[in-house]
């Protein structure tokens, strides 16, 4: 029958029910209908092709990949790992769900970095918890913004990096001043010593990088550790700040707010984690969807591990 002919959409209709309805093979429907089974092939590509036949994948995992595609192509990012958010009970649990996820992504990268530049967090702690033994062989981290002068966490940026080393059969450096100065000229009298520079220029050539985005918060750990104020947060909110990156602090477009507090930061440039090989963000929670799109539509990160909320919202955002 050609397809010009009266009734040869209403065959097309009945094959695709015997097929898809009634459960027939091929061979059964061409006996019947007293076709050859690559006619019957041929018409039920062409019910889909007239839209009488619509396939649609419905497992979860399939509804994340589709997310996965739909951030690689928005966003222009190298890859990006959605994880699924259901059954969660709460933050804390999603955060861990996402880490795991994060830590055997960063273990299946192949070749394995051989120098990893990170920063810390609480994000990245629970991504530490997570790596495996043997996840790399002979991995060299390095620290790649200051840290903490206090906190009330039970772990730090030196636990966290010596961490992935151990487990990576590896080496860590550390940077071991401050992220925050209280001027910038102190700034740079540190970054003039040679241990210090020289912990720097390991850090902005790393073939990878591993950072979490932090949500502008009166409770970060920035302002926990004394190196901001509440009125600090509040300056930095006020100037359109949305978080901060490797302990810089941004606006919606990925740009720098309140140079002079800037200045007196200590690590690798945003400049620098966009350079980078592998520049991989894990992100997750409502708290953090502000910053993290900034971070995305910047390219700060080619990469992305989130949660499925997190991605949603990111494909929502105009």
């Amino acid at each position: 029958m050609n397809p010009d002919e009266p009734g040869y959409e209403a065959l097309l209709l009945r094959v695709a029910e015997m097929y898809y309805e009634g459960d027939q093979t091929q061979e059964q429907i061409g006996r019947k209908l007293h076709l050859t089974r690559w006619k019957v092939g041929r018409l039920l590509a062409e019910a889909r092709t007239a839209g009488i036949v619509r396939i649609e994948i419905v497992h979860p995992r399939h509804r994340r990949h589709a997310d996965e595609r739909a951030l690689v192509e928005r966003y222009g990012l190298r890859d990006a790992v959605v994880v699924p958010a259901d059954g969660v009970n709460g933050d804390l649990e999603l955060r861990d769900r996402v880490a795991g996820v994060a830590a055997q992504y960063l273990a299946d990268l192949s070749p394995s970095p051989r120098t990893l530049g990170v920063s810390w967090g609480r994000t990245l702690d629970a991504v530490a918890a997570h790596i495996p033994p043997g996840w790399a062989r002979g991995v060299h981290v390095v620290q790649v913004n200051g840290g903490l002068s206090r906190t009330r966490r039970p772990t730090s940026a030196s636990d966290m990096a010596s961490r992935l080393a151990h487990h990576g059969g590896g080496t860590v450096t550390l940077l071991s001043v401050p992220a925050i100065v209280e001027k910038s000229s102190t700034r740079e009298a540190l970054e003039s010593d040679r241990s210090v520079a020289g912990v720097l220029e390991l850090a902005r050539h790393c073939g990878a990088f591993l950072f979490s985005p932090g949500a502008l918060s009166h409770n970060s750990v920035l302002v926990e550790s004394g190196h901001l104020t509440s009125a600090d947060v509040d300056a930095i909110a006020g100037a359109g700040g949305v978080g901060d990156v490797v302990g810089r602090f941004i606006d919606g477009e990925g740009r720098i707010v309140r140079e002079e507090l800037d200045r007196r930061t200590l690590g690798v440039t945003l400049d620098d984690l966009r350079a980078g090989t592998w520049s991989i963000a894990v992100a997750t929670g409502a708290a953090k969807h502000r910053v993290c799109r900034a971070v995305v539509a910047s390219r700060i990160c080619n990469v992305l591990v989130t949660d499925h909320h997190t991605a949603a919202h990111l494909l929502e955002t105009s």
